[in-house]
């Protein structure tokens, strides 16, 4: 059973390939909102993924993220998350991201328990639409 206040850290260093010119986000040489929101949803899955039943996942329902500051290529770029409700198989979080000079995006994200062969029966029976 999942309880509130299971926090999540991940890391990484800030690439080319995660630059908003990369990504088609923008045209600068800078870390990119969808690489950092990116980020934020791996993170919130990671830090649950242990608690869940074998079989089970989580799926990203909601994210309301604000990108507040800029990241050069190069800087370092760490994620917190925290399990901050759960209301059945709903659950969500408080994300911020930060660089080495503080923080650069925050918000709420909320994701969903599944079980993965149901939920994968259920997305690929569209194709036989």
């Amino acid at each position: 059973m999942l309880e509130t206040g299971i926090k999540g850290t991940n890391e990484i260093i800030v690439t080319e390939e995660l630059s908003a010119k990369k990504l088609g986000s923008g045209l600068l040489p800078v870390y990119a909102t969808p690489a950092m929101i990116a980020l934020m949803e791996n993170t919130a899955f990671e830090s649950v993924a242990q608690y869940l039943e074998e079989g089970c996942g989580t799926v990203g329902t909601a994210l309301n993220v604000k990108h507040v500051a800029a990241t050069p290529i190069g800087m370092k770029v760490t994620c917190e998350t925290e399990l901050v409700k759960v209301d059945g198989r709903a659950l969500t979080f408080e994300v911020k991201a930060y660089d080495e000079c503080g923080l650069i995006g925050e918000g709420v994200h909320e994701r969903f328990i599944i079980t993965e062969e149901k939920f994968m029966a259920k997305t690929n029976s569209k194709l036989s639409k």
